[in-house]
């Protein structure tokens, strides 16, 4: 999950925050530590008078925060939500408790696609999806030449030189170039590599601006670029509503790319585990889900069944990431991908 910008942030101003040193051991009391502005503050308070507790959440804006912390002795939260790569090492390290699956009632709603990417827990024993999301190509509409290709070799189209970006962000750029090259997005082939390597020098950053990781949002909004790589709300958080249909096309190419999925995961020294396995179990009410999916005007993928309750459109459509891979830890060989990398970034 990143960063979420100005649109939606009201709607979760009256969370609570909380520091690690007040987490009490009440027995109606359930501590989460969750990505910044990412469970909408009704569905909190909803499930505060259902279940007459109090829901208290700390927030942090990577894995990598959020892992260290962890390691590092912080104690009293309950729920985690870690992406898939995140999931799979602490699943390892045995930093989680098993789910109760006697509480899992509205499992049947979670789409089968989550658990067949889920490899590394795919009976849902420790980790519930949360969210999917996919980085996409968002084209502005009003400056955008006609006819434009709608794959990722869009960045290879002249039109766009001088206006377009894509993200600062190795394992989305180069994961995209294997998935154009109909590579696998967690290749470790050498050779793989060094053709998804020559297919971005050569063929789409010689029309980029730079690499972007976050300020894409604003240059896109302002009218400087026209096309961009990155996640959807990155953009829509920068264009005023009632624009969104005449400025934006936002679309996943056919072809695929990296996705993340973040769960819904029980600590294992965590002291309200009961109240936090209502809490994993709850989320995925579909009505529940549904308010989730409007705060953000998020697709309907994890959750199928919501889309009956869903009352905002969507910033794309759900399908679009049918053909998604999820990024996977691959431990040591990451290092192939940094120096690859630091080649393109820093290569004229």
């Amino acid at each position: 999950m990143k960063k979420i910008k100005g649109f939606i942030a009201a709607a979760f101003m009256g969370v609570s925050f909380f520091g690690l040193a007040s987490c009490g051991e009440e027995e109606n009391q359930l501590y989460i530590y969750n990505w910044t502005y990412y469970t909408p503050d009704e569905v909190l308070r909803d499930f505060e008078k259902e279940f007459n507790c109090k829901v208290k959440v700390d927030y942090y804006a990577s894995n990598e925060e959020m892992y260290a912390k962890l390691r590092a002795g912080a104690k009293g939260y309950d729920i985690v939500v870690p992406s898939q790569d995140y999931c799979s090492i602490m699943i390892e390290q045995g930093m989680f408790q098993p789910l109760d699956q006697s509480k899992m009632t509205n499992k049947g709603h979670i789409n089968p696609k989550c658990f067949e990417m889920a490899a590394y827990d795919s009976g849902m024993n420790y980790c519930v999806p949360y969210y999917l999301g996919m980085a996409g190509i968002s084209v502005n509409k009003t400056k955008a030449p006609k006819d434009y290709e709608r794959s990722w070799n869009i960045f290879s189209d002249k039109n766009f030189a001088g206006h377009a970006t894509m993200m600062d962000d190795m394992r989305e750029v180069m994961g995209d170039a294997l998935a154009t090259l109909g590579y696998n997005v967690n290749s470790i082939d050498d050779a793989e590599l060094a053709k998804a390597k020559d297919h971005i020098l050569k063929n789409w950053k010689p029309n980029l601006v730079k690499f972007d990781a976050e300020g894409f949002g604003k240059s896109f909004a302002s009218g400087d670029f026209w096309l961009c790589q990155g996640y959807a709300e990155v953009v829509f958080g920068e264009v005023p509503e009632d624009k969104w249909d005449e400025t934006i096309d936002f679309f996943i190419p056919e072809e695929g790319g990296p996705s993340y999925m973040d769960s819904m995961c029980i600590l294992k020294d965590s002291k309200h585990a009961a109240l936090a396995n209502e809490f994993v179990n709850y989320i995925h009410r579909p009505e529940v889900y549904a308010k989730f999916l409007d705060a953000f005007h998020f697709p309907c993928f994890v959750n199928p069944d919501a889309e009956a309750f869903i009352t905002t459109k969507p910033m794309y459509k759900a399908e679009m990431m049918n053909n998604g891979v999820l990024k996977e830890d691959i431990g040591n060989n990451l290092d192939k991908y940094n120096n690859l990398w630091q080649e393109i970034r820093f290569e004229e």
